[in-house]
């Protein structure tokens, strides 16, 4: 029997050598990737910190990906790809999840060892969170300005708030197939934040009174809760999380930190489809 150690994949075809030749180091640029880690201290703990910060970031990428296609394929009645690319989204935050388990296995005393290395920097800061959040609709533009600085990414948020978001499309698409939507929802300031209109209630009831009768709308409605979901998990792990690492202490960029996380968990994303639910 031929052993691990002397078994060679060349001998299967496999390609041993890459010289002029693509990579998956090339292909996925990772020496970019696995060189962006410089921590500031001697601290041990301050990997992990710096690891899950850039892996959600890249996860949040990915989602902006999803949920920017799915809002095309919505506006242009492509029902199909939109519910496989919000099921998509719902497991990447369900990823995002996950990597709160392995944050919290660092304890107050040794955060406290590079904190003060961040110096201002702050995780509500992120462009690509606030990109998500006005991709769904929560439009709070107070936070364009810890990005006012930089021209490569203002813009794109100020674009952002001009262009409908997910949720305004999918109530277009239920008003085009024939469920009652109120005109000034229709024809609103995009660059708001969308309002719970009792209205809109009573269209998503006449959905999910009849489901068979609406199926797309049904689904689809359902996958938004899905996806709402699990990005209510996200935030209420962030605030577990924060509170178990450094209590009810500010945050580095000067937000009360849990309080204003807890602020942010009573913020509904789509909520005629959870209000509905009562009138049922």
């Amino acid at each position: 029997m031929t052993s691990e150690k002397d078994y060679d994949p060349s001998g299967e075809g496999a390609t041993m050598s890459f010289d002029g030749r693509m990579s998956y180091t090339d292909y996925l640029r990772l020496d970019d990737i696995l060189g962006a880690q410089d921590p500031l201290s001697d601290a041990h703990d301050e990997m992990l910190f710096i690891v899950q910060h850039q892996t959600s970031e890249l996860w949040m990428r990915l989602a902006i990906h999803e949920l920017t296609a799915a809002r095309t394929a919505i506006a242009g009645d492509r029902l199909p790809p939109a519910m496989k690319m919000l099921a998509r989204v719902s497991r990447i935050f369900e990823q995002l999840n996950s990597s709160w388990d392995v944050l919290r296995t660092m304890t107050p005393s040794e955060y406290t060892h590079f904190r003060e290395k961040l110096g201002q920097s702050s995780g509500f800061q992120s462009s690509q969170y606030r990109l998500i959040e006005y991709l769904l609709g929560n439009r709070n533009h107070a936070m364009l300005r810890p990005h006012a600085h930089r021209p490569d990414i203002a813009p794109r948020l100020e674009a952002e708030l001009a262009t409908p978001s997910l949720y305004d499309e999918v109530l277009r698409l239920a008003a085009r197939r024939g469920i009652a939507m109120p005109a000034s929802v229709l024809t609103r300031d995009v660059s708001q934040t969308h309002r719970p209109d009792d209205r809109v209630i009573a269209g998503w009831r006449t959905v999910y009174e009849a489901p068979e009768a609406h199926w797309d709308l049904y689904e689809l409605a359902e996958k938004l809760v899905d996806f709402e979901d699990y990005f209510r998990r996200w935030r209420f792990n962030h605030v577990t999380t924060v509170e178990r690492v450094i209590g009810f202490k500010r945050g580095t960029g000067g937000t009360g930190g849990i309080s204003y996380l807890k602020r942010m968990l009573e913020v509904e994303l789509f909520p005629e489809l959870w209000h509905v639910r009562t009138e049922l």
